[in-house]
């Protein structure tokens, strides 16, 4: 889709975390779908927007006016001040696809939390065992 746009920068959970609590304006878009998102549990104050979502498992062509909406409630997108993006998959690959969705629309501070919520599959095909938001203890929810 975005094939030359550039990247996102990587940060990690514990980074975002922290950057999250300094500056409340700045917004955490949770990508994930749906399903993931209401049931394996997400973090405390993500916004959900999925990237890719069930039935047809297709990239959601209103994401990127989604996230621009959020962003122009009040705060605006643009100059110096604009708040930061931070992107959430489950093991930080989607975000990055969705990030550079973001950088190609003009908006510039996009960040994809590497690891993502549940991080890469472990040696017995479990997740939240290696890393991931989950698995380094900050706050999350289920529904």
């Amino acid at each position: 889709m975005t094939g030359s746009a550039p990247m996102p920068e990587r940060i990690t959970p514990v980074e975002a975390f922290d950057r999250l609590r300094i500056r409340p304006r700045d917004l955490l878009v949770d990508i994930r779908s749906t399903m993931e998102y209401l049931f394996v549990g997400h973090p405390m104050g993500a916004v959900h927007i999925p990237w890719i979502d069930e039935p047809d498992w297709v990239e959601n062509p209103q994401f990127v006016p989604q996230v621009r909406k959020l962003l122009l409630g009040g705060i605006g997108d643009h100059g110096e001040d604009a708040p930061e993006v931070f992107l959430i998959c489950r093991s930080g690959k989607r975000s990055l696809v969705a990030g550079q969705a973001l950088i190609a629309a003009g908006i510039e501070k996009v960040y994809s939390v590497d690891e993502g919520f549940e991080g890469p599959l472990d040696s017995e095909h479990h997740r939240s065992t290696v890393s991931g938001w989950r698995f380094r203890g900050l706050p999350w929810e289920q529904c």
